[in-house]
Order: structure tokens, then C-alpha cells, then sequence
């Protein structure tokens, strides 16, 4: 028996450490296991004797890329146990804080860490040779997404302007006087993006993947909603618990997360798309009508497509909300706590976010129970890689690394989350 292990300590353009382990016996592949070693940070725990009001503050720091889905899904759960309703101005200034993180979350993704795997090139540094203009707009763009979270939220990464109720602070009308003009700009340099990305040479690569996605009605899924799928799934918030299911795999300190009975699902930008596109701001939808719909639900190499499509989506939706702000007269509303279990839903930038909360009567947390979309999505990226292995097990064992980090990329997957990556181990027998 002869055994080659290939072992990649450290893989660029993925947020967080993880290893991939792919067996083949006799030249077919016979394991392929994703396993995110990271030590978990016991988050949920944490929680756990404190006030409520602090989980927007405290569940923020487990990501730089995309506190304000955790900000927000912590207080749609607090509110929900509490019975708290916010008054529109307050919604909409939620949607545009959430905007400025899909904009900067996905400029980022698609410029500096998978356009280089669709153009050959090691890195974004190196892109940035022959690709100067567009390393540029997507920087820009990102810029965009940060000055809004800026202003909004308090600064770019966790904000510490937002709180269960609303804001501490309304930002004043004149205030979005500059910034108007530069998400203006943004949506041109949006609608170019999409055209750059759709251009790349994409595998023909399709999954018969189970899609979970928030439904906001009438609406791109920039709000709370219910949690819907292409199979039949569409149930309120307080049934998640009920609905999925959080299994424990060995080869992770991340749980995996399955559909009981049917398995494993997938979340974020191909589940949003598919089960959403009807509801895309209009530059959004005819961009994806150019693109063509149809592939972007099943072949997660497009999801770089699907991202741009919400990048533009987004810069639209905050130019819209921005022309519309009129400032609230209270920044909040009071909520008096009571003793209840709450449930959050809100769609971070790489699919479903998921938070319960049990609370007690002096507004104290009892439980914790926190579910990030790349914990989620462990099992249908597994999945990705057996048919892309399986595809290539005859070809050297670089060519497999390369197309089998592409692949991971392709879900912007945020390791540190799930509890960072890559050590590659490749074992042929």
C-alpha cells in the first residue's frame, strides 16, 4: 500500500483555521471530511448571568466581518422574549446598518479573496498587477459598506451604537448629506462589478442542494422573516429548534447542522438568490436577468455572481433608505423585561443566523443557544468536495488542493464563527 499525505498548514483567503482530509483507496475517493479545529470560544456560555441588553455588544465580537447580523439577530431574539415592537424609522436604519455589512462583507470576499481563484492568480496583490481598476472598485466598495456602518452603528467594526430597542443615537438628516453621494457612486461601480464577475469561466458544477434562506414578505431578506426552503420548510423564528437539528462530528469543534431525516442543507447567498430574486431591487434584477438566473441556485462556483447581484442589491436599497430617512423622534423604545424564551433570525452576509434566548423575569440570561451560518453549512461544503475529488482523482495532488480550496471559498466560509483554515492532508492507498 502506498500512502502520499499532502499537508497544507495555512490556506490564504478563507477567515479562520481548519484542515481537509481527502482518502483515495485504489483511485477512487473514500473520505472527505472538513474539519474546523479551532478551539470554540464558548460564546453561548458567556451569556449565560448576563443582562440581555448585552448580547448585542457581546455576541458582536465573535466576528470583525459581520457583527451587525449578530448585534441584530441577539436583539430580534431579546425583543422577541419581550415582547418589543420598533416603529419603522428604527427598522429601516436597521436594514441600511445591515446593508453597509453585506457591501463591505462581499466586496471583500469577491475582490481579495475568490477573483483570484477564477483569474490564476496566487493572491489578490498579485491580481492587482493586471486587475488594478478592479482590485480598486471593490476596495471602494468596501469603503462604502464601512462608512455606513460607521455612521449608523457607531464605527465599522462592532458598532457600539446599537441596542435592544433601537439606537443610542439617530444620526441627524444632514449627516447622510456625503455619504448619499458616495452610495450613489457605488451603485455604478456595483452594476460594473457584476459584469466583471459574470464574465469569468465558471465549471459546470451543479448540486440538488436543500436551499434555507430567510422570506421577508415583498422584500430581499434584509429583515426578520420566516425561515423558508426549496423543500417545503416555512416556519416562524420560534421553530427553528424544532425544525433543524445540531449533530456532533468528530472531526470538528464546530457542530454540524441537518435537516432531520432529509440531512444536511445549504444557507446564504444560492439560497437567498433562489428563493428570493423576485424581490431584488430593480438594477439588481436586470443584472440578473443578463447574468440568467437559473444556475445561480445550484453551481456554488457562481456564488461570486450571486454576491455581486447582492452587492448591487444592497447599494440600491441603501440609496433608496438613505433619500427616505427622516430622523425618529425617540432613538429607541423602552422595553421592560420579562421572563420568556426569544427567538432571532437575520440573514448574515454567508446565509442564516440563528439565536435563542431564555430569559428571566429581572431580564437575566438563563440560555444561550447561538447557530452561525457556516456551522450550517459544514455538511453541504463537505459535500461539494466529494464530487470535486471524486471528479479529479486521478490528477496531481496540487491540482486537487487548488480546486478543493476554490471550492470551500466558493461559500466565504468564516471558520471562526463555526468554531480557521487550511491544513490539506491527502492520503491515496
Amino acid at each position: 500500500m502506498t500512502t502520499r499525505t499532502i499537508d497544507v498548514d495555512y490556506l490564504a483567503r478563507v477567515e479562520g483555521e481548519g484542515a481537509l482530509k481527502l482518502r483515495f483507496v485504489d483511485g477512487a475517493l473514500e473520505e472527505a471530511k472538513l474539519s474546523i479545529f479551532e478551539p470554540p470560544r464558548f460564546y453561548e456560555a458567556l451569556m449565560v448571568g448576563r443582562a440581555a441588553g448585552e448580547a448585542p455588544d457581546i455576541t458582536a465580537r465573535i466576528c470583525g466581518i459581520c457583527p451587525v447580523a449578530y448585534q441584530l439577530s441577539a436583539i430580534a431574539a431579546v425583543e422577541d422574549a419581550w415582547g418589543l415592537a420598533v416603529p419603522e424609522p428604527i427598522a429601516a436604519l436597521r436594514r441600511l446598518l445591515l446593508c453597509g455589512e453585506w457591501i463591505s462583507s462581499h466586496g471583500l470576499h469577491i475582490t481579495m479573496l475568490h477573483a483570484p481563484d477564477f483569474l490564476g492568480y496566487p493572491d489578490a496583490v498579485a491580481m492587482a498587477k493586471t486587475h488594478g481598476d478592479e482590485v480598486r472598485r471593490g476596495l471602494a466598495l468596501k469603503q462604502v459598506g464601512n462608512a455606513i456602518m460607521d455612521l449608523v452603528g457607531g464605527r465599522e467594526i462592532h458598532p457600539v451604537n446599537v441596542r435592544v430597542g433601537g439606537f443610542y443615537r439617530a444620526p441627524y438628516r444632514d449627516e447622510f448629506d456625503e455619504l448619499a453621494g458616495r452610495v450613489d457612486r457605488a451603485v455604478a461601480a456595483a452594476r460594473q462589478m457584476v459584469d466583471w464577475v459574470a464574465g469569468f469561466d465558471f465549471p459546470a458544477f451543479e448540486m440538488d442542494y436543500e436551499l434555507v434562506s430567510i422570506r421577508t414578505p415583498g422584500a430581499y431578506p434584509l429583515a426578520p422573516g420566516r425561515v423558508v426552503s426549496n423543500r417545503g420548510i416555512d416556519i416562524a423564528p420560534a421553530a427553528y429548534g424544532d425544525t433543524f437539528q445540531e449533530i456532533h462530528k468528530a472531526h470538528s469543534t464546530a457542530l454540524h447542522s441537518v435537516v432531520p431525516e432529509r440531512g444536511t442543507y445549504l444557507t446564504g447567498p444560492l439560497a437567498r438568490f433562489a428563493l428570493n430574486h423576485g424581490n431584488l431591487n430593480p438594477l439588481a434584477a436586470e443584472a440578473a436577468r443578463r447574468v440568467g438566473t437559473e444556475p445561480l441556485g445550484r453551481n456554488p462556483f457562481m456564488s461570486i455572481v450571486v454576491r455581486a447581484i447582492e452587492v448591487l442589491h444592497a447599494c440600491e436599497e441603501a440609496a433608496r433608505l438613505i433619500a427616505a430617512y427622516r430622523r425618529p423622534d425617540d432613538s429607541f423604545v423602552a422595553g421592560e423585561p420579562r421572563a420568556g424564551v426569544g427567538h432571532g433570525v437575520i440573514e448574515a452576509p454567508r446565509g442564516v443566523l440563528y439565536q435563542r434566548y431564555h430569559i428571566d423575569a429581572e431580564g437575566t440570561v438563563l440560555q444561550a443557544n447561538i447557530v452561525p451560518p457556516t456551522a450550517q453549512n459544514q455538511g453541504s461544503i463537505e459535500a461539494d468536495l466529494r464530487v470535486v475529488a471524486s471528479r479529479l482523482a486521478a490528477e496531481p495532488d496540487d491540482t486537487i488542493r487548488s480546486r478543493c480550496e476554490q471550492a470551500i471559498r466558493n461559500h466565504d466560509p468564516c471558520i471562526s464563527c463555526a468554531t480557521h483554515f487550511l491544513r490539506l492532508e491527502v492520503e491515496r492507498a
